[in-house]
C-alpha cells in the first residue's frame, strides 16, 4: 500500500492528512462525508482532497455535503461527486472530480452542465485536482460566470 501511495501525485491543494489502509491488497481511503473507506483510485485522491479543501478551507459544514448519489438525467442514472447544499435543501455546489491524468476541455465541463439541468446548483466547480474552474450560474441570463475560487460559506 505504502508504494501505492508514494506515487499518488501531489495536488494543487493544501496539505491533508488522511487515514489509510489496505484491504485485499487494495489501498483504501477513509471518506469522512460517508463515513467508511473507499478504493483508493486516482480519482478518489482528487474527490478526498476537494472534500478537506471545501470542509477545512472554504469552511462548509459536513451535515451539508453529499458524495457520489445517483441522479436520474433523461431516462438515466448519472452519480455526482459531490454536492454542497444551502441550508433551505437548495443546491448551492455541484462538484465534478477527475483523475489527475484527465484533461478538464469543453467534453468535461458540459458533463457538469448537463448534470446541473436537474439539479440547478448556484456555482459549479470541476477539478482534475491540478486544475480549478469555478463559475457562478446565471440562470435569468442563461449564462455562467467563471471565478477565481468557490465561494467560503456563509
Amino acid at each position: 500500500m505504502l508504494c501505492y501511495l508514494c506515487r499518488m501525485l501531489k495536488l494543487n491543494f493544501p496539505d491533508y492528512q488522511f487515514r489509510f489502509k489496505s484491504n485485499e491488497n487494495k489501498p483504501l481511503i477513509f471518506d469522512e462525508i460517508r463515513k467508511k473507506f473507499i478504493v483508493l483510485t486516482p480519482e478518489e485522491w482528487v474527490r478526498q482532497h476537494t472534500l478537506k479543501y471545501l470542509i477545512s478551507e472554504k469552511n462548509y459544514p459536513k451535515s451539508l455535503i453529499n458524495v457520489e448519489r445517483e441522479l436520474k438525467l433523461h431516462n438515466t442514472l448519472k452519480r455526482y461527486d459531490i454536492v454542497v447544499f444551502n441550508r433551505d435543501g437548495s443546491i448551492r455546489i455541484l462538484v465534478e472530480c477527475k483523475a489527475p491524468g484527465v484533461v478538464i476541455n469543453q467534453q468535461t465541463f458540459d458533463q457538469i452542465a448537463r448534470y446541473n439541468f436537474t439539479l440547478n446548483a448556484d456555482y459549479l466547480f470541476l477539478t482534475n485536482g491540478l486544475n480549478h474552474f469555478a463559475c457562478r450560474m446565471d440562470f435569468e441570463n442563461e449564462q455562467y460566470t467563471f471565478l477565481k475560487e468557490v465561494p467560503t460559506y456563509e
